[in-house]
C-alpha cells in the first residue's frame, strides 16, 4: 500500500457513520450484508447507505456481488491488514509502537 491509498482509506473511516458501517461489515464476516439488512441495523436511509457504501468502496475497504437478484457487501480484509501493516511498518520506524510492559503476556501490549 503506497501513501496515497493510505490517505483514501483512512479519509474513508475518518467519519462515524462509514466507520460504524465498516465494522458492521467486519464482525458480518466474508459473507457481507445485504444493503436492506446494513440499512436496518444503522437505522440509515438508503441514499445515505449508497453514498456511505460508494465512499468505502472508492477506498477499496468494501467490495459488492451480485448472487442473483440480490447484491451484498463485504469488508475487504486484505485492504484492512495492508493498512495496518502501512501504519505500522511506516509510522513507528519499524519498531514496536507500543512499548511490551512485564505487567503482559508475551505477544500482548499494554493500552
Amino acid at each position: 500500500m503506497d501513501s496515497t491509498q493510505a490517505v483514501a482509506a483512512l479519509a474513508a473511516l475518518a467519519q462515524e457513520k462509514r466507520l460504524f458501517l465498516f465494522r458492521l461489515l467486519v464482525q458480518a464476516g466474508p459473507a457481507g450484508l445485504a444493503p436492506g439488512a446494513i440499512a436496518t441495523q444503522l437505522d440509515m436511509p438508503n441514499a445515505t447507505l449508497s453514498f456511505h457504501l460508494k465512499e468505502l468502496s472508492r477506498a477499496g475497504l468494501i467490495a459488492s456481488r451480485q448472487e442473483g437478484r440480490f447484491l451484498y457487501y463485504s469488508a475487504q480484509f486484505a485492504t484492512m491488514d495492508e493498512l495496518l501493516r502501512y501504519l505500522s511498518d511506516n509510522c513507528c520506524g519499524g519498531n514496536p509502537c507500543l512499548p511490551v510492559t512485564s505487567c503482559c503476556p508475551p505477544g500482548e501490549r499494554s493500552s
